[in-house]
Parts: structure tokens; C-alpha cells; sequence
């Protein structure tokens, strides 16, 4: 049994980490790069996914950390709204839409889970187990774990 010591180990945050780089890419070229509102909005909201994982990460206590991943699961949620707009305004193709909604998925239901998990350990300090975590944690990653 391991612990996670930063907001850099979680699963969760190394995906989002790459859906901000292609959500940069993406709103970087053609159409959608002129639609400066959208474009910029789009950038915030996948931005924050990513750094409310980590706030909440470091605030050290199950309480908060659930609140901010509730915050970026909102995020995630409002990135797949503004998807519908991109590709509505022709500034994406479907198959790139669908493609960022699929990870979005994935990401909101990691987001999820780990707010499941935190919600039934016993362990409310800023380190918690990965304990019926699977999916939550890249366990190559986290010390002390075996895989």
C-alpha cells in the first residue's frame, strides 16, 4: 500500500494535463482561432479541470479536495458545452469533437470516482491509500507501490 504524495501522480490530472494540449492545439488553427470569446473560454475551462485537481490536491483534507473536484468536474462539463459550439459553428469536425468528448467522459468519470473514494475512506488527511482506487492512480508512478 502506497501513498500519493502530489496532485502530479493522480491519473486523473495527467489526463487532463493532455486534454489542455489539445484543446491549445486545437483552438490554435483555423476558424476557431479568430473567435477570440470561444476560443479563450475553452482554454479556461479545460485549464481549470486541471488546476482545481491540484488545488484541491494541496489543501490537505478530503473535505476540500471533494469540493474542488466537484469545481473540476463543473469545468469539464462546461468544456463539453462549448465543444457543441465549436462544432456547431463548423470551427471543429465531428470526429475531433467526438474525440475530446470522449476523453471529457473519461475524465468527469475519474473525477467521479475519486470523489467516491474520498467520500468512504476513513483516511481524511492530505495522504490517502489506494485502496479500491484502481483507475483513480498511475500506479507505476505512486512510491512504494507494487505492480
Amino acid at each position: 500500500m502506497g501513498t500519493v504524495n502530489g496532485f502530479e501522480e493522480l491519473l486523473v490530472w495527467k489526463k487532463s494535463r493532455g486534454l489542455v494540449g489539445e484543446v491549445y492545439s486545437m483552438t490554435s488553427q483555423g476558424a476557431i482561432c479568430r473567435d477570440y470569446a470561444l476560443k479563450d473560454q475553452m482554454r479556461r475551462a479545460a485549464v481549470s479541470v486541471l488546476s482545481n485537481i491540484a488545488e484541491g490536491f494541496e489543501r490537505g483534507g478530503n473535505k476540500e479536495f471533494i469540493q474542488f473536484l466537484y469545481i473540476a468536474k463543473g469545468s469539464a462539463g462546461e468544456l463539453r458545452a462549448q465543444m457543441y459550439v465549436a462544432q456547431d459553428q463548423g470551427y471543429v469536425s465531428p470526429q475531433n469533437s467526438r474525440r475530446l468528448m470522449i476523453q471529457l467522459g473519461e475524465i468527469s468519470k475519474m473525477l467521479n470516482g475519486l470523489i467516491r473514494y474520498l467520500k468512504r475512506t476513513e483516511i481524511k488527511g492530505d495522504k490517502f491509500r489506494i485502496e479500491e482506487a484502481e483507475g483513480i492512480f498511475d500506479i507505476d508512478t505512486v512510491p512504494g507501490s507494487q505492480a
